[in-house]
């Protein structure tokens, strides 16, 4: 049989499923990246407490790791179990072949996790029992298991973007499709990033100090930190766009907002500023202070972030190869994985999807505006909204005065052949793409289905050739 192994689609009518997971992953990625900035702190702050002999610097370890321990690891660990579960079920295939290429690499990253949690809590509870010594190699051991768990998920991170090496495609092995240029510069600026962050999240705890002479000791290099780190991240920003593919350019070209880049630059300019300030007049740093720096870096830094990661690897969902909507779109060899656009070209998706709706595998006039539907929902819905809000709504693609013969011919021609800009060819049937016209025309024109139903169209759903028809 020609099926294909299609999953049914998640369909989030209000903000769309993209969002729900990009949301989640962004309050994640504050959570993590500040977990791992913090644990090379405390590796660094142990190193000195022990040469040192600096039992305070013990002491705001525990204080630090405390706060973590809630802060990061157990709304992390709700974040993380809802990053799999928002993924599995708005990209299962996109998830599958991560696990196929990787699971071994996911298995790895999960026991360097497991020690880096034990580490913390005896990096919590061992602070003055222990001899500073021994204290001090723990800590190295925590910093360096948690950072392990950032190169294991920025490798797999970047997967997504791109395969490691080009041979991957041919050859196969997580080693080809995990390193490459775009890995390390993802990694490093990452890297630069998560002490921002850390900096910034250890002021809500360095603020509580009583030790005044420790308490502008330990923020001024907090700030030190937070604004070389700053600094390095945008600096490395060059290295990280030349190492996309030229796709991802072409997307961000034409798809970022104009005032995307100003934004960037003024949430960096603003975070300066407050390093700047916290530099010169310690005292100004209270937790409330720190804390609103915290949400600023959340929503005005890490989402605009992330959203031009997420939103430059479309149409790809996974090593440009799987497209968003599920489709695998291109042969893989090393892999074993065959292209369906033959499949879809042969049967469509009515027939070739498992999961379609058995009274809509034959197309009439009475039934194609929900025919149209589905067929946005499978194969758009993943990376365009069908109602006015969320991302990129499905209707602003099109003019308002756009008939459903004007934009079933843009979805014959262009669509179909893949003849646009970026998006992946879609080869609908010619039935097909004129359900998905009347849909997309009754978006901006609710009667438009209506006049279809009653015949004012002249569509090939009548005109079909017998062939077709077989």
């Amino acid at each position: 049989m020609d099926l294909i192994g299609l999953y049914p689609t998640w369909y989030e009518p209000g903000i769309g499923s993209g969002w729900v997971i990009g949301i989640i992953a962004t309050v994640h990625v504050l959570f993590s990246h500040t977990a791992v900035g913090a644990a090379i702190l405390f590796g660094v702050l142990a190193w000195i407490g022990a040469r040192d002999n600096r039992p305070e610097l013990i002491d705001f370890i525990r204080k630090y790791g405390l706060f973590l321990l809630v802060f990061s690891y157990i709304l992390g660990s709700i974040t993380g179990p809802g990053i799999w579960y928002s993924t599995t079920v708005g990209s299962p295939r996109g998830i599958s072949a991560l696990i196929h290429n990787f699971v071994w690499k996911w298995a790895t990253e999960w026991v360097f996790f497991v020690i880096e949690v034990i580490g913390v809590y005896m990096l919590v509870y061992m602070a003055g029992k222990l001899d500073r010594f021994t204290y001090m190699k723990l800590a190295a051991i925590f910093a360096v298991t948690s950072y392990a768990t950032m190169l294991a998920i920025v490798g797999i991170l970047s997967f997504m973007m791109m395969p490691g090496m080009e041979e991957w495609k041919t050859e196969g092995g997580y080693l080809l499709g995990f390193y490459g240029d775009n890995t390390f510069a993802q990694l490093m600026i990452r890297t630069a990033f998560m002490f921002t962050m850390t900096a910034v999240v250890g002021g809500i705890v360095a603020a509580g100090l009583k030790d005044e002479a420790f308490k502008k000791w330990l923020l001024r290099r907090l700030a030190i930190v937070g604004g070389l780190s700053a600094i390095i991240g945008i600096s490395l920003y060059p290295w990280y766009m030349n190492s996309l593919p030229e796709i991802a350019h072409l997307v961000a070209e034409n798809r970022m907002p104009d005032y995307f880049t100003p934004s960037i630059l003024i949430v960096l300019g603003a975070m300066l500023a407050y390093f700047a300030v916290t530099l010169i007049r310690p005292k100004f740093v209270t937790a409330t202070v720190a804390g609103i720096a915290t949400l600023a870096i959340l929503v005005l830094g890490l989402w605009p972030g992330e959203t031009i990661r997420e939103s430059v690897r479309k149409p790809y969902i996974a090593g440009q190869y799987i497209y968003s909507n599920q489709v695998i779109g291109h042969d893989v060899p090393g892999m074993g994985v065959e292209s369906e656009m033959p499949t879809l070209e042969k049967v469509g998706f009515k027939h070739a999807h498992i999961f379609w709706p058995e009274d809509q595998r034959e197309i009439r006039r009475d039934n194609a505006a929900e025919v149209g539907r589905t067929l946005a929902i499978t194969a758009c819905a993943n990376c365009h909204s069908l109602s006015e809000t969320g991302i990129r709504p499905l209707k602003n693609y099109f003019p308002e005065e756009a008939d459903i013969e004007g934009i079933k011919t843009y979805l014959t021609g262009a669509l179909s052949t893949g003849n646009t800009m970026y998006m992946p060819r879609i080869p609908l049937k010619d039935d097909e793409a004129e359900a998905l016209a009347v849909f997309i025309a009754s978006l901006t024109d609710p009667e438009a289905v209506a006049r279809y139903e009653a015949g004012d169209k002249t569509a090939l759903l009548e005109n079909r050739s017998d062939e077709e028809d077989k």
